[in-house]
């Protein structure tokens, strides 16, 4: 307290307790003028309008999407009945509004083996719905409901092979039961895949992967699942289904079914309530870690850097009856066995590509069974034209021919 006195005492009594023994008051002048105030600061003046507007252009993007498209958005509740007829199991999740007819468009795994579903609209007018169709390799499915048209908003389905990496990617969903909720990011990956049919149904043919996913960094939760990815027009490019997570919370990696292949299933699960998709019954050398194509090349003496390497043919299946070769040697490349000496195709229908998701991608959007198509194959040193008719997927891959006598 002394000390404190002390001080305010100082401030007071500037001539007292000055430290500086040549700073001296001049004897004429007993009443010196103080010096006078630092003048108040005037605020800066406002930026100018098109600034602006140029800054909030994004936001008014954003609410003017968010207007438009959050009508459309659904929220789903799928319950699992107990054998006492409570509930065991009670998913949340989001969906779509499809068309006027009263379909709605979300996940498969979202509705999956259970026993009621409800949907409800933005205004909180809540509808029973049923499943019309599911298919577990896209995790999409179609549910329908009984409503006036005038209250269902469908969305437009815009077009994913021109989505490019860096693009802006907006989520519109109910995380957590939040609903109408927008997180925007950009596109951070394409070319994905998923095996999405063995994470919903174990009893599926294994080794048939969701392609052509959709990377996104936007914010996606529990609850956003069937939700759409939207564009800068509004338009949907894809179905939000999945996260990559180390601990169940999202860590910046999120995933969308593309809408391109939601074109190609949709109609099929209306018309139908299943999807058939084509076959050509090949297994192909794992591409991660380099053993594509382009990373083989090199280490095998390929003729070519694009396409897909066969490991095998299934017993059977079209490639075997239109004669094609899986591989007959394993070799050692950068320690991993290869299975080598395969055909290598590299383009379908003149539709060249590099990579398996590549190839998957056109016969899941582009193509069904039943078609004949044409493949530009590679074998040794030569090239060559194969046709081949595609048929159904096998219920089990069957027996693969590839390096029998390596095994």
């Amino acid at each position: 307290m002394r000390l404190v006195v002390s001080l305010i005492t100082c401030v007071i009594l500037l001539g007292a307790c000055s430290f500086d023994s040549e700073l001296r008051v001049p004897a004429e002048d007993s009443n010196p003028e103080l010096p006078s105030a630092s003048p108040t600061a005037v605020p800066p003046t406002a930026l100018p309008q098109e600034i602006i507007s140029a800054a909030d252009a994004e936001h008014m993007l954003l609410s003017n999407i968010y207007e438009r498209v959050s009508p459309s958005v659904v929220n789903i509740e799928a319950v699992v009945l107990a054998p006492d007829g409570k509930a065991s199991d009670t998913r949340r999740g989001s969906g779509f509004i499809y068309d006027r007819d009263g379909h709605i468009i979300t996940n498969a795994h979202l509705v999956s083996a259970v026993d009621a579903i409800t949907v409800t609209l933005e205004n909180a007018f809540v509808l029973p719905a049923e499943v019309l169709g599911l298919d577990s390799f896209s995790d999409l499915a179609v549910l329908k409901v009984q409503a006036d048209p005038e209250r269902l908003q469908p969305l437009r389905i815009g077009e994913s092979a021109t989505v490019k990496v860096g693009q802006r990617g907006i989520v519109i969903g109910n995380p957590f039961g939040l609903s109408s909720s927008m997180t925007t990011g950009i596109v951070s990956g394409l070319g994905r895949t998923l095996p999405s049919a063995e994470l919903i149904d174990a009893g599926v043919a294994p080794g048939f992967d969701n392609p052509s996913i959709i990377q996104i960094d936007a914010t996606i939760n529990p609850g956003n699942s069937g939700g759409p990815l939207l564009d800068s027009q509004g338009l949907v490019i894809g179905i939000t289904t999945a996260i990559r997570s180390d601990n169940g919370s999202f860590q910046g990696i999120g995933f969308a079914v593309p809408a391109d292949t939601m074109r190609r299933v949709i109609p099929d699960l209306i018309k139908q309530g299943r999807v058939d998709y084509a076959w050509m019954g090949i297994s192909v050398t794992r591409e991660d870690g380099g053993f594509g194509v382009a990373g083989l090349s090199e280490a095998l003496d390929l003729p070519v850097e694009r396409g897909v390497l066969l490991r095998g043919v299934t017993a059977g299946s079209p490639a075997h009856r239109a004669g094609l070769r899986g591989g007959d040697t394993l070799v050692d490349v950068h320690g991993e066995a290869v299975c080598a000496g395969g055909d290598v195709i590299v383009a379908i229908n003149d539709f060249h590509f590099d990579d398996l998701d590549s190839l998957v991608t056109y016969l899941v959007q582009q193509t069904r069974p039943g078609d004949e198509v044409e493949l530009l194959v590679v074998r040794d040193r030569s090239t060559l034209e194969i046709p081949l008719t595609l048929e159904s997927r096998a219920a089990d891959s069957g027996n693969t021919l590839a390096c029998n006598s390596a095994r």
